[in-house]
């Protein structure tokens, strides 16, 4: 189990995989830190799975400190890593400004979406000493632009953007970069090359770690869940059982 950022490089080196998984609140971080997850991400995806948002883009910084907070009083080993959200990283300025937010409000890395474009945003704010996690390919904040979620890396050209994305965020020093909803190829080529460790999500298993959204792996939201996410328990089913079981005791039938 993972205890300090620091360890990411021996990791990489001699395995075993990350188990990365998300949190939004204090029951929740303290249960997967008691779990043995090496990382626990406070995900902008709270805006869906908790905030019943049409996607990411709704969520603010404000939002984003209010459950990293909460997270961090539950969590004793695991390193916490906290997405910045969107609109609050549009230039250096004010990424750094974001950053240290989070990491006020307990983070231990801030998480950003985007490669080479990005590049001041992540020099600012690995310059002032905050952990960097990148995060590359299908990219939520950016879902209303491209039009929906698509796998990313299916074009040579395609793939060799995102490695050389891959590549400008591991030369500004970042410890972890999330491939998301990539083509396992493009996910392997850019695990071989760059220093970071990569952290997967629909990207196929040549990662050096997975991470995965903890509402998809329990069952805990069942309106939606992506095709690639097992879910191992059913606690919506069975919330909504002792729910009827409770009203059913209360009105005697």
């Amino acid at each position: 189990m993972l205890t300090s950022l620091s360890e990411l490089p021996a990791r990489k080196a001699a395995g075993p995989p990350l188990a990365v998984l998300t949190a939004y609140d204090y029951p929740m971080g303290r249960l997967l830190d008691e779990a043995g997850a090496d990382l626990l991400l406070v995900g902008d995806s709270l805006g869906m799975v908790v905030l019943g948002l049409p996607d990411t883009t709704g969520v603010t910084l404000d939002m984003m400190c209010h459950h990293t907070a909460a997270v961090r009083r539950g969590v004793t080993r695991a390193p916490v890593i906290a997405d910045l959200p969107y609109h609050t990283y549009r230039d250096a300025s004010e990424a750094l400004a974001s950053a240290r937010c989070l990491v006020e409000a307990g983070a231990d890395a801030v998480k950003l979406e985007g490669g080479v474009d990005f590049v001041p945003q992540v020099r600012a704010i690995v310059g002032a000493g905050i952990p960097f996690v990148g995060h590359l390919g299908m990219l939520p904040q950016s879902v209303r632009v491209e039009g929906g979620y698509k796998k990313k890396g299916r074009t040579p050209e395609d793939a060799d953007r995102l490695l050389a994305d891959a590549l400008a965020l591991d030369a500004e020093g970042a410890c972890a970069i999330v491939l998301e909803s990539m083509m396992p190829e493009a996910a392997e080529a850019i695990t071989r090359r760059i220093r970071a460790n990569t952290i997967g999500i629909g990207a196929g298993p040549g990662t050096d770690g997975q991470v995965l959204v903890t509402s998809d792996l329990t069952g805990a939201f069942p309106w939606f869940r992506p095709p690639f996410a097992r879910a191992r328990a059913a606690v919506a089913d069975e919330m909504s059982r002792a729910a009827r079981e409770f009203i059913a005791d209360v009105r005697g039938c």
